[in-house]
């Protein structure tokens, strides 16, 4: 696709550095670049140091101009970079001189955009991108490196091809039926390419899981009565002295969150103000802010004194309810129990807090920590990592929500074809489907793309992207 325009902006963060970047891109960068400079021409792909000139011919900066032609670019267009000094009155004045020589302002992730219409990156490969650079791990750096070098794609593109082969033989199938052959509904080929696919599709989903909990983290709550050292277990899990602690009930009065990252997953931590009934004012607006937390949790870490012997299954129904069946009225799948103070029980013997033995036998999730010692620390982590699920593997691949969805509904469509053949023997109907799933298929590399969806993915990158 030609772009008529030619866009601009400044690459490199905002701020003072050593080296300041303003990328241009279109039909007019290599001209600009020309008058800019006052050269008459650029080798591709060779760094050539220039003066930048403004109207009156007077020295903005010097630095190094890189040429890329087109098609051999990033976007697919000429693609210029000046590359001059770091800082923002020296990039400001060299952006407005670019404008006047015919540039428009790049929108954020209007470079990417280009790449991606111009065919030099699917979308899997222009998200990774932005998830390349909001990485907050070293895991999720990685991962979104490898779906941008196209690891993802080519599983997505290696199922797609699978579905248009089969889909093709099933209509081919149909329209040309040969009355000689076995009827081709029940010959088993296409009923063995269809596990064969179902079976891909478990395994790229069970991927992206791990990828998507890389990519986004989980956000973990810490709740519980007041004292119960839900401070101390942050700043134990921080490795820092982030939430004050003190013996006075209600110190916490406010959400504190916290960013952190264990074993490779990324939390984000919030300490709650103490569940209590109070007349404090300001106490119980931090205690509603707490319950809203709590419910917009994935992980909520409940949070009790071992040396109170407080029964933790007793206490969770206190804050959150009792169900029909007199166990708590909360998700078990998103409760961790964390008895606090380990260290002030171990010298009365290991079943000291008897009540707290009966959530393990019940099938709740239950650790037992000090953060004064730091005993049960890393069993508490391994725990967390254990009870959402997050165990990737070593070559994991960045996922976003999207392609969760687009995966389980490629997954339902599939499951659907394989049923109407099983069952119904209806060719048509199989066809359907299986056309179903490539579309929903295609959704994640961008074969099937709506405009709003391109809009609110490309805009949430950098400008200058």
């Amino acid at each position: 696709m030609t772009h008529t325009t030619t866009i601009a902006a400044i690459a490199t963060p905002v701020g003072r550095g050593g080296v300041g970047i303003i990328r241009l891109s279109g039909p007019k960068a290599y001209a600009i670049a020309c008058a800019l400079t006052g050269k008459e021409s650029f080798t591709p792909r060779l760094a050539s140091f220039c003066r930048f000139y403004d109207a009156n011919n007077n020295v903005l900066d010097e630095g190094l101009v890189l040429y890329f032609k087109a098609p051999h670019s990033f976007t697919g267009e000429d693609v210029i970079e000046l590359q001059g000094h770091g800082g923002m009155i020296l990039q400001n004045q060299l952006l407005a001189r670019v404008f006047e020589l015919g540039a428009h302002q790049a929108q954020a992730g209007e470079f990417s955009y280009r790449a991606f219409d111009n065919d030099k990156l699917d979308l899997l490969q222009a998200e990774a991108i932005a998830d390349a650079i909001d990485a907050t791990s070293a895991a999720a750096a990685s991962s979104a490196i490898r779906s941008l070098t196209g690891a993802f794609s080519n599983k997505i593109n290696e199922v797609l091809e699978a579905l248009i082969e089969l889909r093709l033989y099933v209509e081919a199938s149909i329209d040309f039926p040969d009355e000689e052959d076995v009827d081709f509904l029940s010959d088993g080929v296409i009923e063995g390419k269809l596990q064969r696919i179902q079976q891909q599709l478990t395994t790229i989903l069970s991927t992206a899981q791990q990828g998507q909990l890389l990519r986004d983290g989980v956000h973990v709550v810490l709740a519980g009565r007041p004292n119960a050292g839900k401070s101390s277990l942050l700043n134990s899990l921080a490795g820092q002295e982030r939430a004050i602690v003190t013996d006075v009930a209600g110190t916490t009065r406010d959400t504190l969150q916290e960013t952190i990252v264990l074993n490779g997953l990324t939390i984000h931590l919030t300490d709650t103000a103490g569940l209590r009934d109070t007349t404090d004012a300001v106490e119980r607006i931090g205690i509603e802010r707490a319950r809203t937390a709590i419910n917009q949790a994935d992980l909520l870490l409940l949070v009790y004194d071992l040396s109170q012997e407080v029964d933790p299954l007793k206490l969770a129904s206190e804050l959150f309810g009792e169900g029909i069946d007199g166990t708590p009225n909360f998700d078990p799948s998103k409760l961790l129990l964390i008895g606090n103070k380990r260290d002030l029980v171990e010298d009365k013997g290991e079943g000291a807090n008897k009540l707290a033995d009966k959530a393990d036998i019940l099938g709740y999730d239950q650790v037992n920590v000090s953060c004064e010692t730091s005993q049960g620390i890393p069993q508490l982590i391994a725990s967390l990592c254990d009870k959402v699920g997050f165990h990737p593997p070593e070559n994991s691949l960045i996922a976003r929500t999207r392609h969760l969805d687009a995966l389980r509904r490629t997954q339902q469509h599939v499951d659907e074809a394989h049923q109407q053949l099983v069952i119904y023997q209806a060719g048509e109907l199989v066809a359907e489907s299986l056309r179903q799933g490539q579309h929903s298929l295609g959704e994640i590399t961008g074969e099937f793309s709506a405009d709003d969806l391109l809009g609110r993915i490309f805009g949430s990158f950098c400008i200058g992207k």
